[in-house]
């Protein structure tokens, strides 16, 4: 083993190799996901980026090795469980989730600096060359994040409050999501045709037919996720706590996504979007109540 010193005991030397070969795991894995993406991207620049991303990588699972004198095998489960989040996602949200575990080795590798020869190259890979190599990744969902994100706000904020506006005034599930149905698709090509007016008029902005799709998609997609539990559940009541469930449950994925794939913070923006969400159903059931008692609506 290539060290700095000889290690004291021959206690801490197994448990430095230990460490060593659990980093060697780790590098083998991550040179396997970025090889099966690149692959799977072909020749296009994305593919071009990866396969640089699987070089490196393989260069420390090499640097490792050479410490430890064994090969190691990859952790298969989190090859494919990152590849498959890349497939479904995007690539930029797969692999920055990935490298923010190497937050945690950055911190590991500096305990050992002195003691390993040439970590600290290890070290400014780890710190500035790959960020930098995920900044050329090129993905068109993230181009239209901001088309999805007014969609899918659209549709929590407006049809979460009218959902719970409809709860009491009208009392019956199925009126309740028939009525809710229409709403939301009238409402989504509402928005899918406010965005496509937007994008045109705006010579910098993105392609108009591309972002009204997103953003339509994003909202129809909303509502049918929200009217689902009227359609199952038979008490209105049950069903619209049901709702607002799958409402903080998108607004927290959503959120998670947006905060890893364009490094936002995840806190402040997960409780600003669900207390407008909530709060405006709130409002709006007692709208219901009281247009339910001014005209004596019983259905």
């Amino acid at each position: 083993m290539s060290l700095a010193g000889a290690e004291s005991s021959a206690l801490l030397s197994a448990e430095l190799k230990e460490r060593i070969e659990g980093f060697q795991r780790d590098e083998v894995t991550e040179y396997r996901i970025y090889r099966m993406l690149a692959r799977a991207s072909g020749n296009d620049p994305n593919g071009q980026v990866l396969s640089k991303m699987a070089d490196q990588e393989l260069g420390h699972y090499r640097f490792w090795r050479s410490h430890t004198g064994i090969d190691a095998s990859p952790s298969l489960l989190k090859v494919w469980s990152y590849y498959l989040t890349a497939r479904i996602f995007g690539l930029t949200f797969a692999i920055k989730l990935m490298e923010g575990r190497e937050e945690d080795a950055i911190r590991t590798y500096r305990d050992l600096t002195g003691r390993i020869i040439d970590i600290d190259k290890i070290i400014a890979d780890e710190e500035r060359h790959e960020m930098e190599i995920i900044a050329l990744l090129k993905e068109e969902r993230l181009h239209y994040l901001g088309s999805i994100v007014l969609g899918l706000n659209d549709a929590l904020v407006e049809f979460t409050g009218s959902l719970a506006g409809f709860t009491f005034a009208l009392q019956d599930t199925r009126i309740i999501a028939a009525v809710g149905s229409i709403m939301g698709v009238a409402a989504a090509l509402s928005m899918g045709a406010s965005e496509y007016l937007s994008q045109k008029a705006d010579p910098g902005g993105q392609k108009p037919i591309k972002a009204a799709l997103y953003t339509g998609i994003a909202y129809i997609l909303t509502v049918f996720i929200l009217v689902v539990p009227f359609l199952l559940i038979g008490n209105p009541f049950t069903a619209l706590a049901v709702t607002l469930l799958f409402a903080v449950g998108i607004i927290l994925c959503f959120t998670f996504y947006t905060s890893v794939a364009q490094d936002l913070p995840f806190g402040r923006r997960f409780l600003e979007m669900a207390a407008l969400s909530l709060g405006i159903a709130g409002v709006s059931f007692l709208i219901g109540l009281m247009i339910r008692m001014f005209f004596q609506v019983d259905v």
